[in-house]
């Protein structure tokens, strides 16, 4: 997990507990700050292959509220935050009955597990992470113990479920770095109760998308009229397409597109028909693009995509009872896990008076 920017990570872990007991599937856990809104890009970078993965894997995601303090101390909208994001969790095609969806500090033995490895965590080291250096940049006046500890707390969050495959990005390498030398000192320290956390990549199956003005990737909270949200209205997702960056055209024949023209049609591939990508491409390679055309058929097809998406999550977060009872029954399912790791732990470190 990105202090900054990207929020989520998923763990691959053993089968264990009795929740699990007799099933042969491995598990995937993944968490997200309840942050900003969620947007396309994080829809088709991790939220559709979490979809793909629940009926192959036993999945648990959690909406990071803690990590969130770090960064957000005003918690006024927290609540609100923390049930549109597992509203669009589940409007995104996430099945409450098939994955478990918590909240983390419905979890104490997370909290637990972290005060254990801060004593394993050391004030140099986590003032070199590259997270909390630029932090510290960026909020010069909350520069607190939670956030210099960010790393062990989203350690905690791995090895409470004994993580052994972990897939991030280039970005979260330092993370799971820190991770897998808190796991080891811990089993130096106390023996061994913790495997040793690897990276591990989805590779093809992962799609970046591009901001709107080419620069960067959307964001949760940043260049918010260049990202589309899941939850945009459908004239704002015209207005901010129809304003998405172009430029002349094509000077010569089947010439290479500019990443911020390749992002366009990367939209286009995601969410239009094959014969209308096919189209703009052939336009495009024989120097008769039409941007406006493409804008205005993209905006269209985005539409269609996002819309039910959006009044899926509003239904779900209209519904309080519903959502209650799922985060209630995800708590159960997570702890379930979580309170056998929690038992090694004390054994092995002797607190079990």
């Amino acid at each position: 997990m990105e202090i900054a920017k990207k929020t989520v990570f998923v763990i691959l872990i053993p089968i264990q507990g009795n929740y699990l007991r007799g099933m042969s599937k491995e598990v995937v856990l993944s968490g997200i700050r309840p942050t900003g809104l969620l947007h396309l890009g994080n829809y088709f970078g991790a939220m559709r292959n979490y979809v793909r993965m629940q009926d192959a894997y036993n999945c648990y995601f959690f909406v990071a509220n803690w990590h969130a303090l770090t960064t957000h101390p005003d918690t006024t909208e927290l609540k609100t935050s923390v049930h549109r994001v597992i509203a669009e969790n589940i409007a995104c095609g996430l099945d409450p009955e098939k994955v478990a969806l918590y909240v983390q500090s419905d979890v104490p033995e997370i909290a637990e597990l972290y005060l254990y490895l801060n004593t394993l965590a050391y004030k140099g080291e986590l003032e070199k992470t590259t997270t909390f250096k630029e932090k510290v940049r960026q909020q010069p006046e909350n520069v607190n113990a939670g956030l210099l500890t960010y790393p062990v707390l989203m350690a905690a969050d791995i090895l409470i479920h004994r993580a052994y495959k972990v897939p991030v990005g280039k970005d979260q390498g330092q993370h799971l770095e820190m991770a897998r030398n808190f796991a080891e000192r811990f089993n130096h320290r106390y023996g061994e109760v913790f495997p040793s956390p690897q990276g591990f990549n989805f590779g093809e199956d992962l799609v970046k998308i591009m901001s709107l003005d080419g620069n960067g990737k959307m964001s949760k909270s940043e260049n918010q009229m260049n990202t589309l949200y899941l939850a945009d209205s459908d004239e704002l997702i015209r207005k901010k397409i129809m304003k998405a960056k172009t430029d002349g055209g094509p000077t010569s024949n089947n010439a290479e597109k500019p990443d911020y023209i390749q992002n366009l049609f990367t939209l286009l591939e995601l969410v239009s028909a094959k014969d209308v990508v096919e189209k703009f491409d052939t336009d495009f390679n024989n120097c008769v693009i039409r941007y406006g055309d493409l804008k205005k058929q993209l905006a269209e097809d985005m539409v269609k995509f996002i819309a039910p998406i959006r009044e899926r999550a509003s239904d779900i977060q209209h519904n309080p009872l519903l959502l209650q009872k799922i985060i209630k029954t995800g708590a159960e399912k997570a702890r379930e896990s979580a309170s056998t790791t929690l038992l090694a732990v004390r054994n092995a470190v002797g607190m079990n008076y």
